[in-house]
């Protein structure tokens, strides 16, 4: 196929000159390879493309016909190459993100700040959902990453840690008293808590690892954002499991505060997913290198 386009390639540039010796300036090439090039050309078509003169060549019927396309192929092919070294020097593309609301608000905000003030042509599309959402949609090729709360249990997914977090427990005054000094697990769950809906992989992990201690929970709500959570605790309705790094603001100006477990939950991690068969676009590894 590449050698069929050098032919037409040749074809275009000794018509554009209408000399054979022009055109074998033009490419750096022997006139006789240019003659030799249209010859087999001819022959592959069984048709005359050219007449032969004295003062050079003129374009037959037919070789004027094949010269609109073939002209029009290459300009394509042309501008199909720009595009694409566009996309590898990132003055052109886009970029699909995946992404809950807090992991978006908490983490990723200034990433994408710094990576729009260093590539302002890519267009950014930020779609939102849980991780378990997320990483269906990255598996039917909606979006080229995603950002979720790990630990993702799906072997087609390449996952790199990018933030540590801690989940903890929060709250109000109203509870100063009874949550005054240390305490275990299954006095915890005595109190009213509150946690985020069962599908999150968050609640999930922090579920499990109390079962692994022998304790059960019994949410007293079950919310859909970490804001929520928040919120809830603040107005004294229950015990909030939250992330730490995202209610910081809440701790920092005691507004809530943290439940002194007698032992922490272990740390987990939040990251990015992409798909191992499917090479990341120029786009996305820059991203992804920035955070890293």
């Amino acid at each position: 196929m590449s050698e069929k386009l050098d032919l037409y390639k040749i074809f275009c540039v000794v018509s554009k000159n209408s000399s054979f010796s022009k055109a074998a300036k033009d490419l750096f090439m022997t006139q006789p390879a240019i003659s030799q090039a249209i010859m087999q050309l001819e022959r592959e078509l069984d048709t005359r493309l050219f007449y032969r003169t004295t003062k050079g060549v003129t374009l037959t019927t037919e070789g004027s016909v094949l010269f609109e396309y073939a002209s029009s192929a290459l300009k394509l092919i042309d501008t199909g190459e720009e595009k694409i070294l566009e996309f590898k020097n990132l003055t052109a593309g886009e970029l699909k993100i995946g992404v809950g609301d807090t992991i978006s608000r908490f983490f990723l905000l200034p990433y994408l700040e710094e990576f729009h003030n260093k590539y302002p042509s890519i267009k950014f599309t930020i779609v939102n959902g849980t991780t378990t959402e997320l990483c269906a949609i990255l598996k039917a090729g909606e979006v080229d990453i995603a950002f979720c709360n790990f630990p993702v249990e799906d072997d087609s997914l390449g996952q790199r840690p990018c933030l540590e977090v801690q989940d903890i427990f929060v709250y109000g005054e109203k509870f100063n008293k009874v949550l005054s000094k240390p305490i275990s697990l299954n006095e915890l769950v005595k109190l009213p808590l509150i946690f985020l809906e069962s599908k999150s992989i968050s609640r999930r992990y922090v579920e499990d690892y109390m079962l692994s201690k022998g304790v059960k929970i019994s949410p007293e709500f079950e919310l859909g954002s970490h804001d929520l959570l928040l919120e809830f605790a603040k107005i004294n309705l229950g015990i909030a499991c939250v992330t730490k790094q995202f209610a910081k603001e809440y701790l920092n100006k005691g507004i809530l505060k943290e439940v002194q477990l007698k032992e922490d939950i272990p740390k987990r991690n939040i990251g990015v997913c992409f798909l191992k068969r499917v090479p990341l676009s120029t786009a996305a590894t820059k991203f992804v290198d920035l955070i890293e």
